[in-house]
Parts: structure tokens; C-alpha cells; sequence
């Protein structure tokens, strides 16, 4: 076997050990979730697993890192063409539930699984992860800057928004929205008021 041929059956593994991992983590969750129990599911032995990842933190890492880092590149495509803060925040808000709503098992993954026993993780893959939070931190600053928004403290107002759309996008994929709303209608509003919290109050004369 070529170096080549072997090194794309390698990247065609690790991708089916992590594509089987998030099946099985949403399916079951990181209780019930061992390797031989993914070792199964693909057919291959536990030995072949470990040869990519140590453990299951490391594939649940590995996971939570991958949808991070698609969700941040969904985010700067988003954020590209806007011409102010105020249609930059909303691409990017629109954009985060757009992501969720698309990618389920990755957004459980990534906001809503809660291990007990998980090993920390990595400090630099955090830092990675937390970009994502910074977009709208500056968007939110430079918004200030301008006028357009009244915040005291961006990391805070940036928080407080992503908590609005993390429970726009948990209510959608738990089907907990009144089925006489709308579901676009809902989108909408609740982007709508996340900026509007954000909104310097005008003065009128």
C-alpha cells in the first residue's frame, strides 16, 4: 500500500470514528458511550481507535472542536459583507441559529452536553472556541464606538445574546415552540429583540 493510499485510509477512519462517536454520544450520551461500543458500531477493533484518539474525552474534544471551528468560519463568512455593526450583529445572530438548526448533534455536542467526569478541556482549543463569542464582543464594541449601541460591558451584552439564541435554537430542536407560531416569525423576533436590547436609546426633541 502506497504512503498516500494509507494516509487517506487513515483520514477516512478518523472520520468515521468521530462521525459514529457524535451519532452514538447524541443517541446515548457519554455515560453509556465506551470504544468498544464505537469499535462495533464501525467494524473496526479498539485498538484501531486508539491509534487516533486516547480516549472518549479525546474524541468528544475533538467533536466539540470541530463544530467550533465550523461554526466560526460560518460566522466570519456572515459577518463579511456587512456594512454596519447593526447588520453585522444581526448576520451574526442569524447565522448562530442557522448553525444550530442544521446541525443538531453538533450543537448538542458543543452547548448542551454536560459530562460529569469529562477531562478539561484543552486551554488552547477554549481560546479557539471562544473566538466565536469574541465576534460579537467587537461587533457590540464598535458598535459603542459609533453610536449605534448603548452597552457597558461587551463580553456581558455579547453573553446575553448568545443566551437568547442558544434557547431560540434548543426550543426549535426540542420542537417546544407553540405550533400556532410561526416558526420564521419566531427567528426573527427573537434576533430582532437581542439587537434592540443592545439599541442606544434616540433622543427626541
Amino acid at each position: 500500500m502506497s504512503e498516500q493510499s494509507e494516509s487517506g485510509e487513515n483520514g477516512d477512519l478518523r472520520r468515521k470514528i468521530l462521525d459514529t462517536t457524535r451519532h452514538l454520544l447524541v443517541r446515548e450520551g457519554y455515560q453509556n458511550l465506551s470504544m468498544r461500543k464505537i469499535a462495533d458500531a464501525i467494524g473496526y477493533s479498539a485498538t484501531s481507535i486508539y491509534l487516533h484518539f486516547d480516549g472518549k474525552d479525546a474524541l468528544l474534544h475533538a467533536l466539540i472542536h470541530e463544530g467550533m471551528m465550523q461554526l466560526h468560519e460560518e460566522l466570519e463568512e456572515a459577518a463579511e459583507y456587512a456594512e454596519d455593526p447593526v447588520q453585522c450583529l444581526r448576520a451574526l445572530c442569524r447565522q448562530f441559529i442557522d448553525f444550530g438548526l442544521a446541525n443538531p448533534e453538533y450543537y448538542e455536542i458543543m452547548f448542551q452536553l454536560r459530562p460529569e467526569r469529562m477531562e478539561r478541556y484543552p486551554p488552547e482549543k477554549y481560546r479557539q472556541a471562544r473566538s466565536n463569542l469574541d465576534f460579537f464582543g467587537r461587533v457590540l464594541e464598535e458598535g459603542e464606538e459609533q453610536g449605534m449601541f448603548g452597552i457597558e460591558d461587551a463580553k456581558v451584552s455579547a453573553s446575553t445574546i448568545w443566551a437568547s439564541l442558544h434557547g431560540t435554537v434548543s426550543l426549535l430542536l426540542a420542537d417546544r415552540v407553540d405550533v400556532s407560531i410561526e416558526r420564521e416569525r419566531f427567528i426573527e423576533t427573537a434576533i430582532r429583540q437581542s439587537i434592540q436590547g443592545c439599541r442606544r436609546p434616540t433622543v427626541s426633541s
